[in-house]
């Protein structure tokens, strides 16, 4: 494994870090696409999580170095901390989690993240699931709309992260948001973040312009998502006939970790083959002749051209 410093912070993490996703027949991911309400209602846990596969996958992990772990729903959440009892951890890890239902458009104006009291008891809650005494790295992912309705908002998010960290609930904060680049920078600016949490992959590459740079100027570690656009990747390939998937997928990995501001790229499988194969991109990090013919090659596609457009108009607005 290769690792690299966190922004200013005193932490290593491994470049390539493992998502909590686990996955339906399809490919798509549980939870969110079983029913979308129940997967953003705190407290409802899914059948099946965390079973022998996905154990089969932390080991792989532990094995190879990696120490970053990212859960969203409460169900990965709680997967997440049983089987840390069930498999043996080996190094010290870091977990990145979210509050459930008060970030992105599950709470309007995600008014419930500004109130300490509430978020406070909702860190708790988190605690006694992944069954650990602090959260490494809290996400706290608000939106425009958050901003726009409370002027005051940020100073709110920047008192209740200090809070959290005295009490030691929390080690680090992660700014985070789908509303794109004015509220990336806003969050960057208002010096409360630790890191930046964002998608990035060459048909969603705005970040490189403006808020990496910014991330970097104010020494925020980047944890990228979306490496491989939600699956969409591997369908806009198909589009041109392009089948060798585990050359595309390396080849996109490697365009992600091209960008020095990265810290680390979340990767999300179901199957521990398929993460040793992307960690297999860690004997040669440069990214080849052969990577930028096939990402070329992939931009040719009009699912592309819809794919990136869309992205960027997103973004930046």
């Amino acid at each position: 494994m290769i690792y690299k410093k966190f922004g200013k912070l005193d932490v290593d993490i491994s470049i390539i870090s493992l998502g909590g996703h686990e996955y339906l027949p399809t490919g798509a991911s549980r939870g969110f696409n079983e029913n979308f309400k129940l997967a953003t209602q705190p407290d409802y846990i899914f059948e099946g999580f965390g079973q022998e596969n996905r154990k089969k996958v932390l080991a792989a992990a532990f094995d190879n170095g990696i120490n970053f772990f990212d859960v969203t729903q409460d169900t990965e959440k709680e997967a997440l901390g049983r089987n840390l009892k069930e498999v043996k951890i080996p190094y010290e890890i870091y977990i990145q989690t979210r509050p459930e239902g008060m970030g992105y458009t599950y709470d309007q104006n995600n008014v419930k993240m500004a109130k300490y009291d509430l978020l406070k008891i909702e860190i708790q809650r988190i605690l006694k699931m992944l069954q650990r005494e602090q959260i490494e790295f809290l996400n706290i992912p608000f939106m425009k709309a958050a901003l726009d309705y409370d002027v005051e908002y940020l100073d709110k998010i920047r008192y209740n992260i200090e809070a959290l960290k005295k009490e030691g609930l929390i080690r680090f904060a992660c700014a985070d948001t789908f509303s794109g680049e004015h509220t990336y920078l806003k969050q960057i600016e208002a010096d409360c973040f630790d890191g930046v949490y964002i998608n990035f992959n060459f048909g969603d590459h705005q970040p490189k312009n403006k808020v990496f740079p910014t991330a970097k100027e104010k020494g925020l570690g980047v944890i990228t998502r979306e490496a491989y656009m939600k699956g969409k990747l591997f369908k806009i390939a198909e589009e041109i006939g392009f089948t060798d998937k585990p050359k595309l997928a390396k080849a996109a990995l490697r365009w992600c970790l091209a960008y020095d501001e990265v810290t680390t790229v979340v990767y999300g499988t179901g199957k521990a083959n398929h993460l040793l194969e992307a960690l297999s991109v860690l004997d040669n990090l440069e990214i080849t002749e052969e990577d930028l013919a096939i990402i070329e090659q992939i931009k040719q596609s009009n699912l592309f051209t819809e794919f990136e457009t869309l992205k960027n108009s997103e973004f930046v607005g």
